[in-house]
């Protein structure tokens, strides 16, 4: 009992620690979100730039994507634009017929397909090298609608200061308002882009590229060791190895790009599976360098923290499968648990008050607290994904290859668009069983945390009854909602690699 009593003491400690961190980002937060770099002045010449845009089977997006693309502001000449298509149904023959209409138009786009699909994203980047002129290199998924000025504004901070290896710009939302999960969503990538992004990069901290909507500067990939394919986070990957190289990023929050927000859990799911398996796969192989930089103390903790974020959902899970034996053996009059829940739950205040100080700033004050309706479902969210992420985590501890799951994207902006009769709309999850087993064990501990008399216990509890359970409602109703074509996807021959 003694050992089982330790192990839980050491868990919501751990899990504490986390929840303080998020309290601690939203300080440094609004002690440095005053200190905006100066604005540069538009070079006489400009650089050129490489822009790529990896997809793999994006038939509903594919299309609007190569329009943003073609209508970015910058000089034709001084621009090259590479679609990097590792797709395996029609999306590589659509995007063909979508860049012949835009000849002419705008800058040329260059079609690049490969006919296998090694290192997933990783290696599309990688392989795309040789065939990049840019000194500085642009990335978008498919997902993503950059304005127009996108590259004027974002480019002069390079050119002004030769130690920026890379830039990072605010993810916004085509689709917040569609639906009460992707407002979820929305409040949870607000949170992270303008209070813990921000935070992170103007204390001089370690922290990631995206992935997405932002800058290279070509030299630093180089130098980094380039595009690796050993993590499904190689952005994370890379802008850590490019930082304790010596290079520095930069983020501009005031500068963002929108894209669309899954509207289906399992698609959620998949996507936060994949940044939580990468996550960790980027932590066993960075830990030791950053741990052996010799950056300052503070930014070594940090650091680990930050690539060891995914490790609050295992250990959520493990806390809640403690607290019953606990419960039931422990010494009612004696307490135990009631200083560790407590703590737990002054350091849960972290994650809502940073949501709640990304709206303020977002909305400059106004319409906030609408924004905010839908705080407590994320808090439920945020436990309910516990189960698919610790099998990600586990799958990230492992030493198997693991496959990249791409986001399906449905182009839904508008709330009469549908999702549920497109094509790549998942099936459910069998991990819904095992969200359902903790929905009920949860229901059990609270029984017994009443009986029991720990009363303080129950509220802690029910966010695990809530958040589980909501994982299995809203699954299978959407699992049940989904039309899945009536005719199977045909598979395309592959074509050569072409460039248009």
């Amino acid at each position: 009992m003694l050992a089982l009593s330790l192990l839980h003491a050491v868990t919501a400690i751990t899990l504490a620690i986390y929840g303080a961190n998020a309290l601690l980002m939203t300080l440094l937060y609004l002690r440095r979100r005053r200190q905006t770099p100066p604005v540069p002045p538009e070079p006489a010449q400009w650089p050129l730039v490489t822009v790529q845009a990896p997809i793999f089977n994006e038939l509903h997006v594919v299309e609007r994507l190569i329009q943003a693309l073609a209508a970015l502001d910058y000089p034709p000449d001084r621009l090259q634009i590479q679609l990097l298509d590792d797709s395996t149904d029609e999306t590589t023959a659509l995007a063909a017929a979508c860049i012949e209409r835009q000849r002419g138009q705008g800058p040329a786009i260059e079609l690049l397909h490969r006919q296998k699909r090694p290192g997933f994203k990783a290696g599309a980047l990688a392989a795309a090298m040789p065939q990049v002129r840019g000194e500085v290199i642009a990335i978008f998924d498919a997902d993503f609608v950059p304005a127009p000025d996108f590259l004027r504004r974002t480019v002069p901070y390079l050119l002004a200061d030769p130690a920026i290896g890379f830039l990072q710009t605010r993810w916004s939302h085509l689709n917040a308002g569609y639906s009460l999960l992707t407002r979820m969503q929305a409040l949870a990538l607000d949170g992270h882009f303008v209070v813990e992004q921000t935070a992170r990069q103007r204390s001089g901290w370690l922290f990631g590229f995206n992935g997405t909507a932002g800058l290279w500067r070509r030299t630093c990939i180089d130098d980094a060791g380039g595009w690796q394919s050993d993590t499904l986070c190689e952005d994370l990957d890379l802008s850590y190895r490019a930082q304790l190289r010596g290079w520095r990023g930069i983020y501009l929050p005031d500068v963002d790009a929108p894209a669309e927000i899954p509207p289906q859990l399992a698609a959620l799911k998949r996507q936060q599976g994949r940044w939580a398996t990468g996550s960790i796969q980027a932590f066993r192989k960075l830990a030791l360098p950053v741990a052996r930089s010799p950056r300052p103390l503070s930014h070594k903790i940090e650091g680990l923290i930050h690539l060891g974020a995914y490790f609050c959902h295992p250990l959520m899970v493990l806390l809640l499968l403690l607290t019953l034996p606990l419960l039931w053996f422990g010494d009612t009059a004696a307490n135990p648990l009631r200083w560790l829940l407590a703590y737990l739950g002054l350091a849960s205040v972290g994650p809502p008050l940073l949501y709640t100080v990304s709206q303020w700033e977002l909305q400059r004050g106004q319409g906030w607290l609408r924004r905010l309706a839908a705080l407590p479902l994320l808090v439920l969210m945020g436990t309910g994904l516990a189960v698919s992420n610790t099998a990600a985590v586990a799958a990230g501890l492992s030493n198997r290859p693991v496959a990249f799951r791409r986001t399906p994207k449905f182009h839904v902006q508008d709330r009469r668009d549908l999702w549920r009769n497109k094509r790549y709309a998942l099936p459910l999850s069998w991990l819904v069983l095992g969200e359902a087993f903790l929905t009920g064990y949860a229901l059990l501990t609270v029984a017994v945390a009443l009986w029991r008399g720990h009363y303080y216990a129950a509220p802690f509890l029910l966010l695990y009854v809530g958040g589980f359970g909501m994982m299995v409602v809203v699954g299978i109703v959407q699992g049940w909602q989904r039309q899945p074509p009536r005719r199977r996807m045909r598979k395309q021959p592959r074509p050569a690699a072409v460039v248009e």
